[in-house]
């Protein structure tokens, strides 16, 4: 397979200074409304980047789960390899890739852990299996198909009503420092427009593609 001969020639759309809505996260739900109309394969995934003590980084894809107060909200296992590495270095990245429209979003920022009460309450909301896979699973850490199966049956067991939220699961709110809009052109010209974050608010500028 020759990969350096595949590319895509891109000109769905563009996207100029007056396009941009007041704040990024007002920006940001503009674009992901788009894309839920579009019917784009869970248009909340994203890609979470995040380093160690060390500076090593790491990503890995997850859905986002809600904006709240300017921040983007996900849970997961704290004590998985995101979650560990959050606890040491809270600064992470994020990357919406929207590719059939064109277009990708990119998040720096600061995530804080959430209240237990929230977490309590996104918890509720998830069907019985994800609430038990929650209990089966030591996320990131070395297992088998099978002890995973036997850990899954005994949350079962344990629990043949309600189920609890585990001690390892959390979540957080990332707030934003930086975002990035960026919207394929021809001829590889794309539009990349960038808010930051300012003492001020928010200032706008156009990186070269």
């Amino acid at each position: 397979m020759d990969l350096a001969a595949l590319r895509q020639e891109y000109g769905r759309a563009g996207l100029v200074e007056g396009d941009l809505a007041a704040d990024p996260v007002a920006m940001f739900e503009r674009w992901m409304a788009d894309s839920v109309e579009a019917g784009l394969h869970e248009p909340n995934a994203m890609v979470l980047a995040t380093v160690d003590a060390a500076g090593s980084p790491s990503s890995r894809m997850l859905l986002l789960k809600g904006l709240r107060d300017g921040e983007f909200v996900f849970f997961t296992n704290t004590g998985s390899r995101k979650g560990l590495e959050l606890a040491a270095n809270p600064r992470c990245a994020m990357l919406f890739p929207w590719h059939p429209l064109e277009r990708q979003v990119r998040v720096e920022g600061v995530a804080t852990p959430l209240p237990r009460a929230d977490v309590e309450a996104y918890f509720a909301t998830r069907p019985r299996g994800s609430k038990l896979g929650a209990w089966a699973s030591p996320q990131s850490r070395v297992t088998t198909r099978e002890k995973l199966a036997g850990a899954y049956e005994a949350a079962e067991a344990r629990y043949p009503d309600e189920v609890p939220v585990p001690d390892e699961w959390g979540g957080y709110a990332v707030r934003p420092e930086v975002v990035e809009f960026w919207q394929g052109r021809p001829g590889r010209m794309h539009d990349r427009l960038v808010y930051r974050r300012t003492a001020d608010g928010w200032a706008t500028e156009r990186l070269a593609p």
